[in-house]
């Protein structure tokens, strides 16, 4: 088994997810490289956000790369502390000589990248009329159904592919039971849905005035939690980096990433 060269795993990274693609606000590729010449990646680690928990996790499996789809350095950083939050995070894999790579919104945008994967979702192996981007950056997608599909059969399909169990539901006074177009955004979808009018809106959070204006436009809106939107596809990255490495890449889902929110 011989392990693949950092910058290797990295052209992976770039090929599922050009770097061109993201918003110009993003901050996405290399975060962390704390190794002046890094060697091989005999494993890597995917998670959401990058938190203590996530960085200790990485250390314990002795990872060489953690893929974050966060950037964990977004905003510019003015000081470096060993505190519980990001930076202990990334002082703690800096230390063990762990790489960051974050793909964000580029993995958003990539054809057959996230926001693909949700369109998938909510087909579930039904054939689409028509499919088109939206959205500045075009982070999100339309969808034009080829068979009208009840709202109770969509909402199923979300809990399944998101892994939950309740959704947070708006719907117009005059709500259609059939839905006939859909749009959907992972994460905060609100500036990427802004103004698309469809019958149903699919994404992790709004804002209260964002929903309030979708419903004018008479949409419904579906909302599943931010990062239960995305940590799904962590599974579909995962298939293809062991893929193209054919098996000399251990790459492992953090179990310790997890959505900070709970139902109570």
């Amino acid at each position: 088994m011989a392990a693949p060269s950092f910058d290797e795993v990295i052209d992976i990274l770039h090929e599922i997810a050009p770097l061109e693609l993201a918003a110009e606000w993003d901050n996405v590729g290399v975060l962390l490289q704390p190794r002046r010449k890094p060697g091989k990646v005999a494993r890597a680690l995917l998670t959401i956000d990058l938190t203590a928990a996530v960085a200790a996790e990485a250390i314990a499996v002795r990872a060489d790369l953690v893929v974050a789809y966060h950037p964990p350095i977004f905003q510019p950083l003015r000081r470096l502390a060993a505190t519980p939050g990001k930076q202990g995070a990334l002082l703690a894999l800096a230390a063990a000589g762990i790489a960051v790579h974050s793909p964000h919104t580029a993995l958003d945008a990539a054809p057959s990248g996230l926001c693909d994967w949700l369109v998938e979702s909510m087909l579930a192996g039904d054939a689409p009329k028509e499919v088109r981007p939206c959205g500045e950056g075009e982070f999100g997608r339309v969808v034009t159904l080829a068979r009208p599909l009840p709202i109770g059969t969509l909402l199923q399909r979300c809990k399944r592919r998101f892994a939950v169990r309740h959704l947070q539901l708006a719907r117009p006074e005059r709500a259609a039971a059939m839905v006939r177009t859909l749009a959907v955004a992972a994460g905060a979808g609100g500036s990427v849905l802004r103004g698309v009018a469809v019958d149903v809106l699919v994404t992790g959070e709004m804002s209260h005035h964002d929903v309030l204006a979708a419903l004018a436009l008479g949409s419904t809106v579906v909302l599943a939690g931010h990062a239960n939107t995305e940590r799904g596809f962590l599974k579909v990255l995962q298939k293809r980096l062991r893929a193209a490495f054919d098996g000399d890449l251990d790459v492992r889902i953090a179990r310790t990433d997890r959505d900070p929110f709970a139902v109570v």
